[in-house]
């Protein structure tokens, strides 16, 4: 092989402006899939067919197709089929958002269901009112138990959110793109733009990795 590699030639400065768009993005859409992945849960386990069906269908559809299409979709049909424009960025975080959600509510449910119900007898022996049982017993025990799940999902969404280059969000990946075209050095960008999608991912996953081994010693 004869190609001379410069990575020299490559300026980090749009780099990192596009590394601030996609932590921007990542933050904005783990608030949504956090907080609305634990309501979606909730509507899932509802006895009321009409609430859990719709709820369900929701989780399905974001489960079962690409997150590129979704993203595709709510760039170009939302405005079109319900004349509503935001901006790309916007549209991004809510499509990634929803994405997190579905899969979140999955999580939230299995750890939910395995709440101790002498913990739900506990709370209504003291009082406690469906929703305080929810947000003083329920919530806190469930999230204890999806953390490493629900930070298995936000960084799969950091790695995801490289697909919103696709509908001119300025972030990571588009700004490599930009770059690998002005300076014909497409094999030094991206790989310094792989890097550092593995420098911000790397530390979570050991992090990941330490709330799991401490769930099992807890268990043990």
């Amino acid at each position: 092989m004869n190609y001379s590699f410069d990575f020299q030639s490559i300026s980090f400065a749009p780099l990192w402006e596009g590394l601030m768009v996609t932590l921007e993005l990542t933050a904005a859409a783990n608030i949504i899939g956090i907080v609305g992945g634990f309501l979606l849960a909730l509507l899932i386990m509802s006895p009321i067919a009409v609430i859990r069906l719709p709820a369900m269908l929701f989780v399905e559809f974001f489960r079962c197709t690409p997150a590129i299409v979704q993203i595709v979709w709510f760039f170009y049909c939302v405005p079109m089929l319900f004349n509503v424009f935001l901006g790309s960025m916007t549209m991004g975080i809510l499509a990634l958002g929803f994405n997190l959600m579905a899969f979140n509510a999955e999580a939230y449910r299995a750890s939910i269901q395995a709440v101790p119900r002498e913990q739900i007898d506990a709370g209504i022996a003291l009082g406690l009112n469906p929703l305080q049982r929810i947000l003083y017993i329920v919530l806190p025990t469930a999230f204890r138990a999806s953390i490493p799940v629900l930070l298995t999902n936000g960084i799969g969404i950091f790695q995801q959110s490289a697909l919103v280059a696709i509908v001119a969000v300025q972030d990571l990946m588009y700004q490599g793109k930009t770059l690998a075209t002005e300076t014909y050095r497409p094999i030094e960008t991206f790989t310094v733009v792989a890097l550092i999608y593995f420098a911000v991912s790397f530390p979570v996953t050991q992090v990941v990795g330490y709330f799991e081994r401490r769930r099992h010693l807890l268990m043990s």
